[in-house]
Parts: structure tokens; sequence; C-alpha cells
């Protein structure tokens, strides 16, 4: 799989299906999800960021990497201690790849182990990528891989990768993130709900690589989940000065503060859902990075932002993106997660 990541830092089990795919339109993708054809069968049109967004980015950038810094720290220390040296990365395509990558950076520049990276898919509905699976596993030990996400949002990632590698004996579902504002995870950096700046953008900050892709007509029985690379947009792609930014702070950013969670961060989401009439939970997207991923990739209805935080810069770029497409933001008592996203039921339109 094509991107712009360097070799040495991640390999991709994916199939190159760039120029095979034309990408749909927000409206267009949105409609055929909610009539129920999968999102992994559509690829999306890339948002290209204004400049007031990408001054958001580039502040939420500056103001979050120490925070970010401490999370991959305090995860890979987690996954060290769990795994040990002869633990195998394997992060969850997209979100995850460069979280993995930055965690690879760290185990080597604290431990001077070169583990071994992978960017794999896992679709919602469909399950992992089982060739990739058994081609990690022709070559590593079960116990000896760990799956890695950027955030969990409510767990909905997590709940079918649990199902999924229940086929796989020895292997681990625990998945390392950074962020776990739910609670459903151990190997987390912290479970406070923070922005990771890598959220805010698309495959700009993700090697130029789609969202995974998955339809019978492209993708084989004996391939690997698909995927586009966007080459187009070399000129504008900030995936490298993002993990570098971080890793500079790797030993000097302050460490967290311990977060103790009271509440259960499903619980949470479905108290949402009710309050706002919602049947279909899938549409709520509870956690700062959900909620950025609803502005730019969804049809939302509403932004939800915990009262207590409404002037928090964290929030800065969800406003502008909020701005620019004319949603809704409203203050609600949020209790595990600083922002929420809630995606328009187009019935009710």
């Amino acid at each position: 799989m094509n991107s712009s990541y360097r070799p040495e830092d991640v390999t991709l089990l994916l199939k190159d299906i760039t120029g095979l795919v034309e990408p749909m339109s927000t409206k267009e993708r949105e409609v055929q999800i909610q009539m129920g054809r999968s999102y992994c069968e559509m690829l999306p049109q890339e948002y290209v960021p204004s400049e007031k967004y990408l001054e958001a980015y580039k502040q939420a950038l500056e103001n979050e990497t120490d925070r970010t810094a401490a999370a991959v720290r305090q995860c890979a220390e987690r996954i060290y201690a769990a795994k040990g040296e002869r633990v195998v990365l394997v992060s969850l395509a997209r979100a995850g790849v460069p979280i993995g990558i930055l965690l690879k950076w760290y185990l080597r520049e604290r431990y001077g182990i070169d583990a071994p990276h992978y960017g794999i898919s896992i679709i919602r509905g469909r399950g992992i990528d089982h060739n990739a699976m058994n081609y990690l596993l022709e070559q590593y030990a079960p116990e000896e891989l760990q799956f890695i996400d950027g955030w969990i949002g409510k767990g909905a990632i997590l709940t079918e990768l649990r199902r999924e590698l229940a086929a796989y004996q020895g292997v681990s579902a625990e998945l390392a993130v950074l962020s776990d504002p739910a609670g459903l995870t151990a190997l987390c950096g912290t479970h406070e709900d923070f922005l990771i700046p890598s959220s805010c953008l698309n495959c700009t900050v993700s090697g130029l690589v789609s969202r995974t892709f998955l339809r019978a007509d492209l993708i084989g029985e004996n391939d690997f989940h698909g995927a586009a690379y966007y080459g187009e947009l070399r000129a504008d792609d900030r995936s490298y000065e993002f993990l570098d930014t971080v890793a500079a702070r790797f030993a000097s950013a302050p460490s967290l503060p311990t977060v103790t969670l009271d509440h259960s961060g499903l619980e949470e989401t479905q108290q949402i859902a009710q309050h706002f009439g919602i049947s279909d939970i899938n549409l709520v997207k509870p956690g700062i990075g959900e909620a950025t991923r609803v502005l730019l990739r969804r049809l939302p209805w509403k932004i939800l932002v915990r009262e207590d935080v409404q002037d928090d810069m964290a929030l800065r770029h969800l406003y502008q993106l909020a701005q620019e497409k004319g949603v809704q933001v409203e203050p609600y008592p949020l209790k595990n997660y600083k922002a929420c996203g809630i995606i328009r039921q187009l019935r009710d339109v």
C-alpha cells in the first residue's frame, strides 16, 4: 500500500485501490449509510481545510503536544510492561497508524527496541481483515500482537475487535489507545477526553491514506482490505509534522494527572440517545475525536459541549468546523466527555 509514511515506520497490510473508486459527497454517503449500506463500500471526498480551520489545527497542535506526548509515554510504558521486548504493534487503520508510529518511536528511544509495526483494517459490522491476521500469525506468536488505536469513544470498534479476536487463540483484545474516556481499557495514556491533534484532519495527517474499504467487486477473497492513496495532496501533507512535533516532547512533557471515571461511557451515550429521541446509538459519537470525525465526514445535527469547558482551546477547531457547516453547538451536562457529535437522522429532515 502506497503512503507518505517511511517504510521503516509502518507496513500497511492494505490493498491499494487508488483510482478505482470515485469518492462520494458527504450527503450522498450519509443517505446510503442510513439506508443500510456499509460505510466501507464507499470512499468520502476528503475535506479541504479552510485557512481558518488550518489555523485552528495549528493552535491545537501547539496547545496539545505536551498532553499527547505524555499520553504516548504512559501508553507505551504500559504496553512494554505487558508485552516486553518482543511486542508487535498492530495499528487499526487509519486513525491508529500515527499513534502506532509514535509508540514505536518511544519504545526505540526509551528501550532500544525496534518493534515491528503494521497497519490493518477493522470495519464495524464487517469485522477484522482475516487475511492480514493470517499474515501476522505466520510470522509472530499470538501473544506478541498488541492492537492500537487513537482513542475510544463509546467502544464500538473495541467491541468488534473483541468479537473478532475470539477466533484467534492467544491473541489479546486489549486495545492500547492514548485517550479512553469510556473507561474500557487499562492500556491507555489517560482516561481524560483530550484532543489528539491528528484527529483534526483526515488523510493529510495519516500518510495520505483513505479510510479502509471493503467491497466484493474490488476486494477479492484473498486480498487485504483496501485503501486509496491521495498523492495529489502531497503539498498539504502534515503527517510527519505531527509525528515529529509530538516526539520532540517525549522526555519533557509533564506527566498527566490520574483521571478516575465514575460513570460508564456507554451508559452515558445511551442516555444522550434517549434524551434526544435517537433510536440508533451509532448516530451518537461521544468524545472530542469522534465529534471531530462527525463534522469532517458525516452530516451532523448538533455538537454537544460539556458546560464547564465551553471556552477550552481544545474545542476551537470544533467551533470553526461547526460554523463552516452550519451546525448548532449546544452546552450539555456531559460527564466522561468534553464533546459529543450527533448525526442527523435523514428520515427526520
